[in-house]
């Protein structure tokens, strides 16, 4: 009888050991596809800007004898955009810096585009510019927001692998610690705009 009492002892503890690892993996692994899936929510709103300027583009293009450089730019810059992917299973300070850069040339292009822009009051008050200028600016909101809720999701997922006993089992079965999103240098401070 004492034996049977050990073997019940020795398997439930077995057992809770089992439970106490396969949940914490798939805890982990949970916290991972959180931060992946929120990744491509980023992708997809920045996709979502880089498909309005194309519109954008030929609604000034089409409108007023524009400034040819300009709008070269912000093709290019799109083009550049769209061309920077970054694995969500590796996300490196290195890769989303890369990723972050490319966007920033295009917003650069954007704006100088609006500064342009300024000089035509036809176009300013052209039904289709005004849409897809309303679109450009909600969609750099739905960025802002998004790009946040990366983070959040980045903060959880670091921090649940960082605490005891995760920290462990992190190591072992090969989660490591993912990078945010960071503002660009010179960020805090407003943009000069002349005309």
């Amino acid at each position: 009888m004492k034996t049977w009492v050990k073997v019940l002892i020795v398997v439930g503890v077995l057992f809770l050991l089992y439970r106490m690892f396969a949940g914490t993996y798939n805890n982990m692994v949970l916290k991972n596809e959180d931060v992946v899936k929120q990744w491509a929510q980023v992708e997809n709103v920045y996709q979502r800007r880089a498909d309005l300027i194309p519109n954008l583009v030929n609604t000034v293009k089409g409108y007023a004898d524009f400034e040819k450089s300009t709008l070269t730019e912000v093709i290019e810059a799109r083009a550049k955009a769209t061309q920077v992917t970054v694995d969500p299973n590796n996300l490196s300070s290195e890769q989303i810096q890369k990723f972050q850069n490319a966007q920033g040339e295009l917003s650069s292009a954007l704006g100088r585009l609006m500064v342009v822009v300024e000089r035509y009051p036809d176009l300013k008050a052209n039904q289709n510019f005004l849409e897809l200028q309303a679109q450009l600016e909600g969609t750099e909101n739905r960025i802002a927001v998004e790009r946040n809720k990366f983070n959040e999701t980045t903060q959880t997922y670091n921090t649940y692998i960082k605490t005891f006993p995760q920290t462990m089992l992190a190591g072992m079965f090969g989660f490591a610690e993912k990078s945010y999103f960071e503002s660009q240098a010179g960020a805090d401070k407003a943009p000069e705009v002349k005309f």
